[in-house]
């Protein structure tokens, strides 16, 4: 797998967003009050303001095509599930914890 995109946890997705915009002249896609996908950042990823993820490090995200060999591969090899498979407009994805405390994610178009 590889890195497919990055999303960035907001407190006040609106001051990111514009921050973004201002400093680095990025576009965004509006996927509604908690959700804004970059545009022009050279890198897809978004910012999400559901409050689900505290604000800090980058949600680095691989894409998949079939998530639950990925989901069992991440556990195999010592990952924690921190939200099992959900949907989300787009896909499906999973959220893990590696061992050494980084939250990383993986998602399939189905």
């Amino acid at each position: 797998m590889k890195i497919d995109y990055v999303e960035l946890a907001s407190s006040d997705i609106g001051a990111t967003r514009d921050f973004l915009a201002s400093a680095f002249g990025w576009g965004f896609v509006d996927y509604g009050p908690e959700y804004q996908a970059f545009a022009d950042a050279g890198i897809d990823g978004g910012i999400d303001g559901t409050g689900a993820r505290a604000p800090g490090a980058p949600l680095v995200i691989l894409k998949t095509d079939d998530l639950e060999a990925a989901e069992k591969k991440v556990r195999e090899a010592g990952g924690t599930i921190t939200a099992p498979i959900f949907t989300f407009p787009g896909g499906r994805r999973f959220h893990f914890r590696e061992p050494g405390g980084n939250e990383m994610a993986v998602w399939s178009e189905s």
